[in-house]
């Protein structure tokens, strides 16, 4: 038996008997259902300056959206566009099918894409919002999708605007240098009083502290731990397991 046949194993026995598990995913679960990431390794931009000779994280930024909102929306659009086709796959389907099947399974997503909630997971926090929820920047009233004239599979022309001000709209997600919405921020203190049996890394580098949190204090409560990514990450050494797989590689081999 190879060391990963080994770990996958003993993962697979832990996941079995767990009856409260945390999973938080980043932008690997979602590439098995061919959503590029914008950045790092095979992202769209690899570091390097946009069209409009800006970088990504400039070009979707605050400062940016308030200055030249266009900008901010031609990019948000061309993500939103290939999220829009997408399906969710097995580790999303794995993940909502564990939700029925123990005491509690809860989900916390850096993505945007919508993947895990069209899957069926119903514990679940997004934790920088959603492509396809907008809000009006000056009305404030919440639309989505079919409330709005927007159509992403074709080319983008202009920035939309409320049917019923006429005010910006704006996709309900964080932007670069904004904080996180304080409701999913109360969400995950609130996670963080509950004795998870183990949790689930997948997906994502883990440089946001919300995520390091949970694996640390799993990690000196001697929780197990996963980390599932075929590269290491900020918390690999924390994590008592790393399966370096893609995600939906992984939970296939781990489904009980």
């Amino acid at each position: 038996m190879t060391d990963l046949e080994s770990t996958l194993s003993e993962v697979s026995q832990i996941l079995r008997d767990a009856q409260n598990v945390l999973f938080v995913t980043g932008a690997g679960v979602s590439a098995d259902s061919g959503i590029p990431t914008y950045r790092g390794a095979n992202g769209l931009y690899d570091g390097e300056l946009t069209e409009d000779g800006v970088y990504i994280e400039e070009a979707l930024s605050a400062s940016m959206f308030e200055t030249r909102p266009e900008l901010t929306w031609k990019y948000k659009w061309k993500i939103a566009a290939a999220c829009l086709d997408a399906e969710p796959n097995a580790a999303h389907r794995i993940i909502a099918e564990l939700e029925s099947k123990k005491s509690q399974v809860w989900v916390i997503t850096q993505n945007v894409d919508g993947l895990h909630r069209r899957a069926g997971s119903e514990n679940l926090v997004e934790m920088h919002g959603h492509n396809f929820d907008f809000y009006c920047v000056e009305c404030a009233d919440d639309f989505v999708l079919g409330d709005l004239d927007i159509d992403f599979h074709k080319p983008f022309q202009a920035a939309p605007r409320c049917p019923n001000c006429d005010g910006m709209i704006r996709p309900d997600v964080v932007l670069f240098e904004e904080m996180l919405p304080e409701k999913a921020l109360q969400t995950v203190r609130w996670l963080n009083t509950i004795d998870f049996d183990m949790v689930f890394t997948i997906g994502t580098t883990a440089v946001f502290p919300y995520i390091q949190q949970f694996v640390f204090d799993a990690h000196q409560r001697g929780i197990p731990t996963v980390e599932i990514n075929p590269r290491e990450s900020e918390i690999t050494q924390l994590c008592s397991h790393h399966i370096q797989l893609g995600a939906a590689d992984a939970m296939v081999r781990l489904r009980t």
